[in-house]
């Protein structure tokens, strides 16, 4: 079985090499690797020893592979044919993050193993091989693990460091006794050595590419089950594994779902998910293959603090990990061009699965806020197009973002619902079954579902994701006349902010109907389309809110459908509040007519519909500055607004409230804090008080979210208290979320405490970025002004996957107009050697928060004057 993997992963990457990106140079790779790793954690160092069977297919004097941050002691290559081994010569180009291997003598074209002999760094930050500390009942621990996406497996062991060279990985760890060693396959063989260590041998894994490889060293325990022929597994740090039952559980409703969805059941013999304390700026979670990876906040459910968004969060996470074993692992994306047919893909089946096994939830109704989030960073003249081409890897840590996850997402949902779901799914298995263990790129998955479908996609895909931008459809709507009603549609392009190109077309599947009649489906190719729809009443674009596109309707059609409003369903108010926040943001719709909408929200519309409503006072009075006049009375005005729900689901959940009611708790309360309710801000501090002498004024699944309230509200005697549980808890949860809520102070003095803290060795060290990062959402130009005026020190407390996007990240929520300066002075300082686009992205959002703090908030004053 293994030789037919390999076949099956040579012979594509053989056909496509000339026509894919490359960083090395051509002539040379590998079709197997076997590693023996000695970590030393204690001095956070480590050596390897390597052989990659290499394929030379012309003659050379060189052999170039990635590396950085490693020493070679002796290279040598030896034909495997047989023969004498020659030595090679090591130079390291620290730029590229390559290492050169030259012979005295030019080597002939052939197969041979390239063995290597060196030393490398473990981490502090969670890149490449890095260890992370913890407090046990044993005292301080530290663990070992690995984060190779997208380039960073060059730094543990030198390699063929791009996804189109998919090969099989043999691995030997070498680890003191009594320390579990987990990796992508399950151990075969484990030898104790002469000193008392241990080596763990792993079998060859699949053909897969080298940022999927993995290991883990630790003191772990292992909780299993069976799903089918596969086991599954959570490791966790000893004294934490009876937090791994839900996980647990969902990793097997998962696994048989995929199995069955995509045709083509999970190949490997087990697959484990690693639960790690700490955290990253970068990712929450890694699908190693067979291995995932995922950070102990989002995978362990500790009765005593987790909520129910934890644990719908566990299963999210879940789902979109176990999605990539699939997309991503079994079939990979050819270059970092395709990235999204990883992630967007993950994030699809995530949000489909969930919908799926969990309808009680109603994630279904998410949609709409996962849409918004893409299409906030696609309306910026600094989007990009959901496939674009990165001539580097370092460019590739850029398109981690909301286009390739969340548009990506969006624009699949609208595709399936454009097919049809089971001309989809036969679609998806076509795929799966043609190109597993190989490599592929967008068009071979359009190409696999226009095989099934009566109706071609590949024209629609190619707009929507060669094409950056995001479609608005304007709808007008003519008098009834014999049961039906005229509709004209035109579409342009919804724009934020300047823009220096011309606006965008696409041919963009249209819904369009009454309300509650006959859907009229349709594809608007041109720039107008008069239609009619059968039914008289409210017209309404976009039911059901699949599409990809904002609606924008003129004065009549809106006002029509605000009477309706109360009456639609819910994935319908919520699609009409947030295309409308949007429009009424760049000026095309009054402030006035969304809080309209607001307010004729009834007390009882569904919980996500009032967590949509919660969303857009947040989000509006984040806006405001603190000394603007406008503040108090809107902060008045949406206390009354906002009174009737809080009246309706209480300070704490009943006994057998829904999840939706539980999520909505938690925003409401934060939103009426924000916008000083003294009930709220008084009722938490008395049950945070109380509860050292009654623990039940603390529910447990409260008690992160009333951690959150007084911090945000903290005096300092307070602060300093919450400051000191958090050096004693026990849980490493729980103490990363109390230094993190210490940065979410109201206080600009606790703030800079805050930030102060945060470069001590004191929060940890993969916690400091995070309470920066809580600092900037309240006091933007605070935390911006203090991690420049810090910058070395900030930055070695930020892992390198996230180092060209953090510090311009923590000004992006400031609507100060000087920010934006001082965002651009700082990236032509220090960014302007590489892909800068996030800072650019941030420093516009400035522009735009000033904009609206000066143009469209005093509609929003004479609003709330006009409605007390």
């Amino acid at each position: 079985m293994r030789s037919m993997l390999l076949l099956c992963a040579l012979l594509p990457a053989a056909a496509t090499l000339a026509d894919t990106t490359t960083e090395l140079p051509r002539g040379v790779r590998p079709t197997e690797y076997a590693l023996t790793l000695t970590p030393d954690a204690k001095a956070l160092r480590f050596h390897g020893d390597e052989t990659v069977t290499i394929e030379v297919a012309a003659p050379t004097r060189s052999i170039t592979l990635n590396g950085i941050h490693l020493t070679v002691e002796h290279a040598a290559l030896t034909p495997i044919t047989g023969g004498a081994s020659t030595p090679l010569e090591a130079t390291v180009d620290a730029q590229h993050e390559t290492l050169t291997l030259a012979a005295a003598k030019p080597i002939a074209r052939g197969s041979y193993r390239l063995a290597i002999a060196y030393d490398g760094v473990i981490e502090t930050q969670a890149v490449g091989l890095f260890a992370l500390d913890y407090a046990s009942a044993r005292g301080k621990e530290r663990a070992l693990y690995t984060q190779f996406e997208s380039s960073d497996a060059r730094r543990v062991f030198p390699s063929f460091d791009e996804p189109q060279f998919r090969t099989p990985y043999s691995l030997d760890v070498i680890a003191p006794a009594g320390q579990m060693v987990v990796s992508n396959m399950p151990a075969a063989t484990t030898t104790t050595l002469p000193d008392g260590r241990v080596r763990t041998h792993f079998p060859p894994t699949p053909p897969m590419s080298s940022y999927l490889l993995f290991f883990g060293v630790g003191d772990f325990e292992r909780a299993t089950a069976m799903a089918g022929k596969t086991e599954v597994g959570v490791v966790a740090r000893r004294g934490a594994i009876d937090q791994a039952g839900f996980a647990l559980e969902a990793q097997k409703e998962i696994l048989a779902e995929y199995n069955d969805y995509f045709g083509t059941p999970f190949p490997l013999p087990k697959l484990d998910n690693v639960a790690a304390p700490g955290s990253s700026q970068f990712f929450g979670a890694m699908e190693n293959w067979g291995a995932i990876f995922t950070f102990e906040s989002i995978l362990l459910a500790d009765p005593s603090i987790a909520t129910a968004r934890d644990r719908q969060s566990i299963f999210d996470v879940d789902a979109h990990e176990m999605a990539h074993q699939w997309f991503g692992d079994l079939v990979t994306m050819r270059w970092w061009d395709d990235l999204w047919l990883n992630e967007g893909f993950a994030s699809w089946m995530q949000g489909r699965t969930t919908e799926k096994l969990h309808p009680e939830w109603e994630s279904s109704l998410d949609a709409v806020g996962v849409r918004s989030g893409a299409m906030a960073t696609d309306a910026l003249a600094t989007t990009h197009p959901i496939v674009q081409h990165l001539k580097t890897a370092a460019e590739a840590g850029e398109a981690f973002d909301s286009i390739t996850y969340s548009k990506g997402e969006s624009v699949l949902r609208m595709l399936e619902a454009y097919v049809g779901s089971d001309v989809w799914r036969e679609g998806i298995r076509a795929y799966m079954k043609a190109h597993a263990y190989s490599n592929t790129t967008s068009d071979d998955l359009w190409h696999a579902i226009d095989g099934v479908s009566k109706t071609p996609i590949t024209e629609i895909a190619h707009a929507f994701t060669l094409t950056p931008g995001v479609p608005q459809v304007n709808v007008s709507a003519g008098a009834c006349v014999g049961g039906e009603t005229p509709v004209t549609l035109t579409q342009s392009e919804f724009r934020v902010g300047p823009h220096t190109t011309k606006p965008a077309h696409w041919p963009i599947p249209v819904t369009v109907g009454v309300v509650g009649g006959t859907q009229t489906r349709l594809v608007l190719k041109d720039a107008r389309l008069v239609t009619r729809v059968a039914g008289c009443g409210p017209v309404m674009a976009n039911p059901g809110q699949r599409g990809y596109y904002r609606v924008r309707y003129d004065e009549a059609a809106f006002a029509t459908l605000l009477a309706a409003y109360p009456k639609l369903p819910a994935i319908d108010q919520i699609g009409l509040l947030d295309d409308s926040f949007a429009l009424a943001r760049v000026g095309d719709l009054p402030m006035g007519a969304v809080f309209d909408l607001l307010a004729a929200t009834p007390a009882d519309a569904n919980a996500q519909v009032w967590r949509e409503v919660v969303s857009i006072v947040s989000r509006t009075e984040h806006y405001y500055a603190r000394n603007d006049a406008g503040l108090a009375p809107f902060h008045a005005r949406m206390r009354a607004l906002l009174a009737p729900i809080y009246a309706r689901v209480g300070f704490v959940p009943a006994a057998s409230e829904d999840v939706p009611v539980k999520l909505l708790r938690e925003r409401l309360l934060d939103t009426l804090a924000a916008c000083e309710d003294p009930t709220v801000k008084a009722e938490a501090l008395r049950r945070y008080r109380g509860a050292a002498v009654d623990p039940t004024l603390v529910p447990s699944e409260m008690r992160k979210d009333l951690i959150g309230l007084v911090a945000y509200d903290a005096d300092e005697p307070t602060w300093e208290q919450l400051r000191a549980t958090a050096q004693t808890t026990a849980s490493p949860v729980m103490r990363d979320y109390l230094y993190t809520s210490l940065g979410a102070t109201h206080s600009p003095a606790l703030a800079q405490k805050a930030l102060e803290l945060a470069l001590s060795d004191e929060p940890g060290a993969t916690t400091s970025a995070s309470i920066i990062g809580a600092v900037s959402y309240r006091h933007p130009e605070l935390a911006f002004n203090f991690a420049v005026a810090h910058l070395d020190a900030v930055l070695s407390k930020v892992d390198a996957s996230s180092a060209r996007r953090y510090i311009a990240r923590l000004g992006a929520g400031s609507s100060d107009p000087a920010t934006e300066g001082r965002i651009r002075a700082f990236t032509a300082a220090h960014l302007a050697d590489g892909p800068h686009r996030d800072a650019d992205a941030a420093a516009l959002s400035t522009s735009i928060a000033a904009t609206i703090r000066t143009t469209r908030l005093p509609q929003l004053d004479a609003w709330v004057k006009a409605h007390p």
